[in-house]
C-alpha cells in the first residue's frame, strides 16, 4: 500500500485518484530499493567521474576504459531479504540479475564475486541458509558459465533473520559495443525477450524496502525462482541481436519488472512510452495488468528496435528457442502509458513517475556514544588464543564454499580462489585484480573510519598483485533509516568511503543501497556493512607474487605499523569482547604504503605478498604456511605493545613480503614504515616477540584452518 504521503503528492500531481495499475507503479518505482529515496543526497558525495569512467552510476552497469579498446562492465547488486525466505533462489537469482545488469550494457559476463554476511553456523537454521546460499551462487554462475573468482564470507550473529547475499559482476566487450539503458528515437518498438512472465517476484521492489519478521514465510515470499539455461540462451540471443545492429538500447527487467525496466528506458532518453501489457508472453492464466506489469520474473531484457528489424528480433528469439513479442513503442509524448484489453489503465507523466518520488530530507541523525571499555587481560596461553582465532569460520579456509564454483571456466583465471585477489587474463600482457568485503564489527564501532579501511583493504588486496584501483562499486547494507542512529552509521560510512576512495584516486562508479535489514525475530538490525567490488589493472608480463610462502630462505618484510588498537577485530570476538576497544585508524599514509607495495610487486623481486587484515599479524603469518613455514622475530619492532595486541592488531594498510632480494626491495620501500623480521622455511611458524614466543607445525595451522571445511563436510 501507498505512503499516506506518496499518494497525496501523487493525487495533486495526477489531478485525480490514481488507478490500480498506477498505484503499484508508484509503489514499486518510489520504493527505497528503486528510487534510493534515503540515500540520493548522500551518493552524490562519492567522486564518480574519472579519465577512465565512460559511464558512471545511472545505468545498469558502470563502463571502464581498459586498454587495446576493451571496456569493462562492472556492476554490484544485493539480493539480502528473498535470501532468507528462500536462501537457495534467493542467491541465485542475485547472480542472475547482476550478470543481466552486465549483459544489458553489451559486455560478456567474465567473472563473479559474493561477499556473503550469515549469522553462527551453530545455528541450524543459519547453517541451511549458509549451505543453501552457496549451492544458489554455484549452481547458476556454473550453468551459465561465468566463474566466481573471489569472495568474502563473514559471521556474526547480528545477521542471524537477515543474511546479506552480494554479488559483484564483471564484463567485457570492445568500445563500440556498448549499449546502454537510454532510449534513442521515438517510433521505436520494445521488445520482451527471455521467459514468459508469470506472478513470481510480484511486489520485489517494495519487499525489498522492509524488515523480516519472525512470521516471514510462504505468504511473503517474492517466490522468484531462476533459471540459468533461460539466462546462458538469451544472453547468447541478446550478443547476437547486437552484433547485428539490431538493439538500440537495452535494460534488465530487475526491480520492478517490465514497468520499471520500460519506465526507465524511456525516461532516460527524454520519451515516453506506450506499453500493451496483454501482448507480454504470460505463463499463468487470468493475469491482470498490474502482475503483467509489476512481476519480477527471471531471465527478461527489454530491447528498443527499429521498426523494420522487428520481425529480424523475434526471429531470432525463435532460433534460441525464448519467449517474447512486441509489447509497445516510445512516443514522443513524455508520458507512461499502459493498455490492457483496449482500455488506458494508466497514464502517468514519465518523469514524475522515473524521477519524482520525494527525497526524505528530514531524516534525523544521532550519533552513537559508546565507551570503549577496559581491554581485556591477555591470555595465559598466548598458543591456544591463536589457534583460537585461526579456527575462527571468519578466518578458516573458504575451500569448502570456493571448489564448489567454476572458477576456471572461460579459461582467463590465472589466479584461483582463496588467496587476496583473483586475478583473470584480459589481453596477452594485461589482466585484472578482483577484491571484494569490508569490515562490519569495525564500522559498527566506528563507521567513518570502518568505511574508510573498507576501500584500503581492498586496495591493498590488489596491490599485493601488482594491480593499481580502477574503479569501486558498492553494496551498501544497512537497518532502517528511519532510526536516527542507523542514518548516523549510513552516513558516516558513505562519508569515510568517499574520502578513502578520492584519496586513492579510484572513482565510485556504481553500487546499490539495501537498507531496512532488521529482523523482528531476533530484535536486532545487521551492522553496517558497506561491502564493496574493486577491480584494478595488473601487468601480466611480470611474475605474480603468490599469496603463500613460497621459496626456502626468503626473508619476511613487515609494511605498514601496528598499533595497540583493537576494537572491531577478530581476536577481541573471539574472546568474547566484541563491543569493547577504539579501531585502529586509517594511516595518513596508507596510498603511500599502497603504491610502494604496488612498485614492490612489479619489481618482479617478490616470491609472496599478503594483505594483513583480519587475525591481524598472527593470522597472515600463519595464513603464508601452506606448505613452507618460517622463523620471525618481533623483539625489536613491538615496542611496549603486549603479545596479543602486537599479533592480532587489524591496523589497516600493512602488508607481508617475501623475497630473495631484500636490501633491493627495502630500497624500493624507502620512506614508508617497513622491517625485515624473518626467514622463510622448515615446516613450523615460529614467531618471537619481546616476551613471548610460539612455535606451531604446519599441521597444527591446517588443523585450526580446516574448521569451517570439516564442520561442512562432517
Amino acid at each position: 500500500m501507498l505512503p499516506e504521503e506518496d499518494l497525496k503528492i501523487i493525487k495533486k500531481e495526477l489531478g485525480r485518484e490514481p488507478t490500480l495499475v498506477e498505484q503499484g507503479c508508484f509503489l514499486n518505482m518510489w520504493s527505497e530499493h528503486c528510487s534510493y529515496r534515503s540515500s540520493a543526497s548522500l551518493l552524490k558525495t562519492f567522486t564518480t567521474t574519472g579519465e577512465n569512467v565512460l559511464i558512471g552510476p545511472g545505468d545498469d552497469a558502470a563502463i571502464i576504459k581498459f586498454e587495446d579498446g576493451y571496456v569493462l562492465a562492472i556492476g554490484m547488486e544485493s539480493h539480502n531479504h528473498p535470501s532468507y525466505i528462500d536462501p537457495y533462489n534467493g542467491a541465485a537469482t542475485g547472480v542472475g540479475g547482476i550478470v543481466r545488469d552486465i549483459i544489458s550494457m553489451g559486455a560478456r559476463p567474465i567473472a563473479l564475486m559474493d561477499p556473503l554476511y550469515l549469522g553462527p553456523l551453530d545455528s541450524p537454521k543459519n547453517l541451511f541458509l549458509f549451505e543453501q546460499i552457496t549451492k544458489g551462487v554455484a549452481g547458476y554462475g556454473n550453468c551459465i558459465g561465468v566463474p566466481v573468482v573471489n569472495g568474502e564470507t563473514f559471521f556474526d550473529n547480528r545477521y542471524s533473520g537477515n543474511p546479506l547475499v552480494n554479488v559483484v559482476a564483471v564484463g567485457l566487450c570492445k568500445e563500440e559495443e556498448v549499449i546502454t539503458g537510454r532510449s534513442q528515437k521515438a517510433g521505436n518498438k520494445l521488445i520482451i525477450a527471455g521467459s514468459s512472465t508469470g506472478r513470481d517476484g510480484l511486489g520485489g521492489a517494495s519487499f525489498a524496502s522492509r524488515q523480516l519478521s519472525d512470521s516471514s514465510g510462504p505468504e511473503e515470499r517474492p517466490g522468484v525462482l531462476g533459471d540459468p539455461y533461460t539466462e546462458k540462451l538469451l544472453m547468447e540471443m541478446t550478443f547476437e541481436a547486437i552484433e547485428k545492429g539490431y538493439i538500440k538500447s537495452c535494460k534488465d527487467l530487475g526491480a520492478a519488472g517490465l514497468g520499471g525496466a520500460s519506465s526507465e528506458l524511456a525516461a532516460k532518453g527524454g520519451l515516453g512510452a506506450h506499453i500493451i501489457a496483454d501482448a507480454v508472453p504470460q505463463r499463468e492464466p487470468e493475469m491482470n495488468a498490474y502482475e503483467i506489469l509489476l512481476a519480477e520474473s527471471q531471465e527478461r531484457m527489454l530491447f528498443e528496435v527499429a521498426p523494420e528489424d522487428v520481425d529480424a528480433v523475434l526471429a531470432l528469439l525463435e532460433k534460441y528457442d525464448l519467449d517474447g513479442d512486441l509489447v509497445g513503442y516510445l512516443t514522443e509524448k513524455p508520458n507512461y502509458t499502459v493498455e490492457f484489453r483496449g482500455e488506458i489503465v494508466a497514464d502517468i507523466p514519465i518523469a514524475f513517475l522515473t524521477g519524482g518520488v520525494p527525497a526524505c530530507e528530514n531524516l534525523l541523525e544521532t550519533p552513537i556514544i559508546r565507551e570503549e571499555g577496559e581491554k581485556p587481560e591477555s591470555p595465559e596461553d598466548l598458543k591456544a588464543a591463536f589457534l583460537k582465532v585461526l579456527s575462527s569460520h571468519n578466518i578458516a579456509s573458504k575451500e569448502w564454499i570456493y571448489r564448489q564454483y567454476d572458477h576456471g571456466v572461460q579459461l582467463r583465471t590465472i589466479v584461483k580462489p582463496g588467496e587476496d585477489a583473483g586475478v583473470l587474463r584480459i589481453t596477452d600482457t594485461k589482466g585484472i585484480a578482483l577484491s571484494c568485503g569490508c569490515q562490519p564489527r569495525a564500522t559498527l564501532l566506528d563507521p567513518y573510519t570502518g568505511g574508510k579501511t573498507a576501500i584500503i583493504e581492498n586496495a591493498m588486496n590488489l596491490a599485493v598483485k601488482g594491480a593499481e584501483a580502477m574503479a569501486i562499486v558498492n553494496c551498501l547494507n544497512f537497518g532502517n533509516p528511519e532510526n536516527p542512529e542507523i542514518y548516523w552509521q549510513f552516513k558516516n560510512a558513505i562519508l569515510g568511503l568517499g574520502d578513502a576512495a578520492r584519496e586513492l584516486s579510484v572513482p565510485v562508479v556504481g553500487g546499490n543501497v539495501s537498507l531496512y535489514n532488521e529482523s523482528d525475530e531476533f530484535k536486532t538490525a545487521i551492522p553496517p556493512t558497506p561491502s564493496i567490488g574493486m577491480v584494478g589493472k595488473v601487468d601480466l608480463e611480470i611474475p605474480l607474487p603468490s599469496s603463500f610462502f613460497a621459496k626456502a630462505g626468503d626473508s619476511i618484510i613487515l609494511l605498514g605499523e601496528t598499533v595497540p588498537e583493537m576494537g572491531g577485530s577478530e581476536y577481541y570476538a573471539c574472546i568474547g569482547a566484541d563491543n569493547v576497544g577504539k579501531v585502529p585508524e586509517v594511516p595518513k599514509n596508507a596510498p603511500e604504503i599502497i603504491k610502494a607495495v604496488i612498485k614492490a610487486v612489479k619489481s618482479g623481486k617478490l616470491s609472496s605478498a599478503h594483505d594483513i587484515s583480519l587475525g591481524g599479524i598472527g593470522a597472515g603469518l600463519a595464513g603464508m604456511c601452506k606448505n613452507l613455514g618460517g622463523k620471525v622475530d618481533f623483539s625489536e619492532i613491538g615496542g611496549e605493545m603486549k603479545a596479543d595486541e602486537f599479533l592480532f592488531s587489524e591496523a589497516p594498510a600493512r602488508a607481508l613480503l617475501a623475497t630473495a632480494e631484500p636490501e633491493a626491495v627495502q630500497e624500493i620501500l624507502k620512506g614508508v614504515p617497513h622491517a625485515v623480521i624473518g626467514k622463510v622455511g622448515g615446516n613450523t611458524l615460529e614467531i618471537k616477540g619481546r616476551d613471548f614466543k610460539i612455535s606451531l607445525s604446519l599441521g597444527e595451522i591446517k588443523e585450526a584452518y580446516g574448521s569451517l571445511t570439516r564442520l561442512m563436510m562432517g
